[in-house]
């Protein structure tokens, strides 16, 4: 747990919102919490100067001296070049190296989902865990990862990207569609990102059932006893436990945080966790996984909670 008493300000760089948090001592707080849309639309400067504001204004309510996080989308490379974002206009920009000329003190910079495992790691639904895998399920497939309650990124920046894998035993599931519908940003086909993430719950359901469905629609539906959606709800829980199990084979994370809009469809930890030990290595000899399968406990604040220890580490401006 983070023990600096000098106030912690962390922003959480979304492609639909910029959210900043200011933590007091041990994550209390928030002293300020603020929101504004990204601007996107108007470009990388735009995006800066927006961040800018929100820092100005925390620096106004809580004082100047203030350590600075930002999640973002993405990471940076090794020459300090963002890459890998879906918000295009920050690839090729040296984002941190420019937030911190602007703003006039050093700032920590780290891939969202590396937050989202940071802050469960820190006090949340990881919290004393050893090695806590962080994966966010939204409209792409985020993962970061957490040791000894500390990120790690990996030399390349993708420490616990499971998304960008293909599926695994993917022979099992004729129903995944064919190959062309699973083209994904990152350059590759039939990634996990692809199947598993809220829009693949949409387009699974009218490729499978015929019928356009938003993802909370087809929830409803299931509940309301609709064969088709429940079906749809156990081949997305099928393909996610088979995804996960993979993490397990290569990671043996104790925990396994679970963020985003997609991870509060009902019964979701529970239809996995039914079907993942078939793909776990066993030996032959089966007992139960013991790696433990949790939503975040911070929910939505948990990305800037994250930055905001990130930022905690390099101490106030």
């Amino acid at each position: 747990m983070p023990s600096d008493t000098a106030p912690a300000l962390g922003i959480d760089l979304g492609g639909t919102k910029i959210e900043a948090v200011v933590l007091g001592d041990a994550g209390s707080g928030p002293r300020f919490r603020e929101r504004v849309a990204t601007p996107r639309e108007l470009g990388y400067d735009a995006i800066v100067h927006a961040i800018a504001a929100l820092v100005d204004q925390a620096r106004a309510t809580c004082g100047p001296r203030l350590s600075i996080g930002i999640g973002t989308p993405g990471t940076a490379t090794a020459s300090g070049l963002m890459k890998n974002s879906n918000t295009e206009c920050l690839n090729g920009q040296p984002l941190q190296a420019d937030l911190a000329r602007v703003l006039g003190q050093p700032v920590a910079l780290a891939n969202d989902a590396n937050c989202l495992a940071l802050s469960e790691a820190t006090d949340g639904a990881g919290a004393g865990a050893d090695v806590v895998l962080a994966v966010i399920l939204g409209t792409g497939c985020g993962g970061g990862l957490a040791l000894h309650g500390r990120v790690h990124g990996g030399p390349n920046g993708v420490a616990g990207e499971w998304g960008h894998n293909p599926l695994p035993w993917r022979d099992e599931d004729p129903d995944c569609g064919p190959d062309p519908v699973h083209a994904c940003y990152c350059g590759q086909r039939g990634c996990i990102e692809t199947l598993v993430a809220g829009p693949a719950l949409a387009r699974d359901h009218a490729l499978t059932a015929g019928q356009p469905c938003t993802a909370p629609e087809i929830v409803s539906r299931a509940l309301a006893g609709d064969p088709a959606a429940q079906a749809t709800l156990d081949r997305h829980a099928s393909r996610l436990a088979r995804a996960l199990a993979s993490t397990i084979n290569l990671l043996d994370p104790d925990v396994i945080v679970l963020g985003g809009g997609v991870s509060q469809l009902p019964g979701l930890i529970e239809r996995v966790t039914s079907r993942w030990g078939r793909w776990v290595v066993s030996g032959g000899v089966r007992e139960p996984v013991r790696t433990a399968l949790r939503i975040a406990h911070h929910g939505d604040a948990s990305g800037v909670r994250g930055a905001a220890w990130l930022g905690r580490a390099l101490g106030p401006g």
